[in-house]
């Protein structure tokens, strides 16, 4: 599936990304992909969401065959008390992975700064502040034994996001193709949208804020080249921050095929 988002330019999607669930709206899988250190993303081994929390029984014979086994919920904790967590059948293993990062401040986004640099400057605010926190989501996700993984916070935008971002990265994937998985989640708002005039109180009177609702892949491809800029490499910052030895290794064992 080809896709033109933003400035990059047009890129191939491998498939069709998106998995329809009632009240989940930005579940995808993500695989097929070519690395640069040879083979492709093997499918059904990554899936990134948006909270998983509104899954429900109805919702079980499109997402059982998915083979899920473990669950990583990158929420905040008083999200996961508030909205809670994913429900036991679609999570044999769960782990909650906060990372830990500033709240953001609406007073900083301004129409001159633009939604892809305030967004690329969130990214490396996160890389920075919470790069151990991702550095143990990644050996989770890497593990052999977490088989099957899905990765969540609450819109799967923009700490999902990231995470993805870097596996993908450590995974020899190009950066106008990570710019691009990271862009799709755009797609789903008009239809979360929808979902929630009707199921959020208030929701309908609310003007969305510009970066809560927009992706564009040029925030993506910014925050990973300055990221490179300062720390040499997606890689290099992760394991200045305690990635365990070999876990670059066996995540490219996992999923390159």
């Amino acid at each position: 599936m080809s896709y033109a988002l933003g400035s990059l330019g047009r890129v191939t999607i491998p498939s069709t990304p998106f998995v329809p669930f009632a009240a989940v709206f930005n579940f995808r899988a993500v695989s097929g992909f070519t690395s640069r250190y040879g083979g492709t993303l093997r499918p059904g081994l990554l899936y990134r969401s948006d909270t998983l929390s509104r899954l429900g029984d109805p919702d079980r014979p499109a997402y059982e065959p998915l083979g899920v086994r473990t669950v990583i919920d990158l929420r905040r904790p008083e999200e996961v008390s508030v909205g809670g967590r994913a429900p036991e059948w679609a999570a044999p293993a769960y782990f909650h992975r906060h990372l830990r990062h500033p709240y953001w401040r609406h007073e900083d986004y301004t129409e001159r700064i633009g939604v892809a640099r305030y967004l690329a400057d969130r990214y490396g605010e996160l890389a920075r502040s919470g790069a151990a926190d991702i550095a143990g989501v990644v050996e989770l996700v890497a593990d052999p034994e977490t088989g099957p993984v899905a990765v969540h916070c609450v819109a799967g935008k923009d700490r999902t996001g990231t995470v993805v971002a870097f596996v993908l990265d450590l995974l020899g994937v190009d950066e106008d193709e990570i710019a691009h998985e990271y862009a799709l989640t755009e797609l789903t708002e008009n239809a979360f949208a929808t979902w929630a005039r009707t199921n959020i109180p208030g929701f309908a009177a609310k003007a969305p804020v510009p970066y809560y609702v927009s992706t564009p892949p040029e925030a993506m491809a910014t925050a990973l080249r300055e990221i490179r800029a300062e720390f040499g490499s997606v890689e290099k910052l992760l394991t200045g921050a305690g990635l365990a030895a070999g876990t670059t290794d066996r995540l490219r064992a996992k999923f390159l095929a």
